[in-house]
């Protein structure tokens, strides 16, 4: 799949060096198609980070897409210099009179708050209503997928007796879904997190259906009726390194965490880690675009 990012955008140095195929608008003008318009409203405190898993993903499809990255007006993030916040990302404001055909909302370092009691709250759960009439299908990643579920469908979230943190064994429940096209009888994801979701609450709930889940994460890839709300409760899009990155910041932090459950090989962190999820994640992002934004949206906007 060609992306089409700003030209000066620092991950698409390495989108290049990594052999994915980038492409520039003046390449993309030229194109006699139209491109899927895909909105990420991006939380995570490393933007950066989490453009570059994003944008590596995404680039698994025949089709063209047209990345536009959102920011909060309610909060300022402190771990990007401000002249990148200005120039490759826009508010909601400047867009809140647009359509796209597909939308991600990232995680959020934020899981043990109550959602009232974040910052950007009001502002993430105005752009949530705001994709049911414009947006054709969201992706709600790790936070946004609790806030996501408790925001359209009333489900709480629940903080865990101990972190979940490594990569876990996954099952697809219902073969057939689109979503998991492909997919093996079971597959692994990375997960990082505090807070769960209340899983008899999501199967009672008659509007969604649980696609995908793990014996020890629980529910893992849930869908709304038309697939126009997808929430993801982990992190499918992880670079190699990520959870390595989060175990050494926590070491140094002195809170003593639990080694990545079957994410270094044989679970020795001088190792390093085993990648063993990318091509279930890179599967699941090529379903969505394909069979719930570009299969599923209208040609004019």
């Amino acid at each position: 799949m060609p992306i089409r990012i700003d030209t000066d955008l620092p991950a698409r140095a390495i989108l290049e060096e990594e052999n994915v195929f980038v492409m520039d608008i003046d390449r993309a003008v030229t194109q006699d198609i139209r491109p899927l318009r895909i909105a990420i409203l991006n939380l995570m405190p490393n933007k950066l980070d989490t453009e570059l898993h994003l944008l590596r993903s995404l680039s698994n499809t025949p089709l063209q897409i047209d990345i536009t990255f959102l920011k909060t007006a309610s909060y300022e993030p402190t771990h990007v210099p401000e002249s990148h916040m200005e120039k490759f990302y826009v508010y909601f404001d400047e867009v809140r009179d647009k359509k796209f055909d597909g939308m991600i909302i990232t995680g959020a370092p934020v899981e043990l708050k109550e959602f009232e009691e974040v910052d950007y709250w009001e502002e993430v759960a105005e752009i949530m209503e705001w994709t049911k009439k414009n947006v054709t299908s969201t992706l709600h990643i790790c936070w946004a997928a609790q806030a996501g579920l408790y925001y359209h469908y009333g489900v709480k979230k629940n903080v865990l007796d101990q972190k979940i943190s490594g990569v876990y064994r996954h099952y697809p429940l219902h073969k057939k879904t689109l979503l998991v096209r492909g997919f093996d009888d079971y597959f692994f994801v990375p997960h990082s997190r505090n807070t769960g979701v209340d899983g008899e609450a999501i199967k009672q709930c008659k509007e969604l259906t649980v696609v995908a889940e793990s014996e020890e994460t629980g529910p893992y890839l849930i869908l709304n009726e038309t697939g126009s709300q997808i929430f993801v409760t982990g992190h499918p899009e992880y670079d190699v390194m990520s959870l390595h990155q989060e175990y050494i910041r926590d070491m140094n932090r002195g809170l003593n965490p639990e080694i990545p459950k079957n994410y270094y090989l044989d679970d020795d962190p001088k190792k390093g880690p085993v990648k063993s999820w990318r091509c279930h994640a890179n599967a699941m992002y090529y379903n969505w675009l394909n069979y719930y934004v570009y299969q599923a949206t209208p040609y004019d906007l």
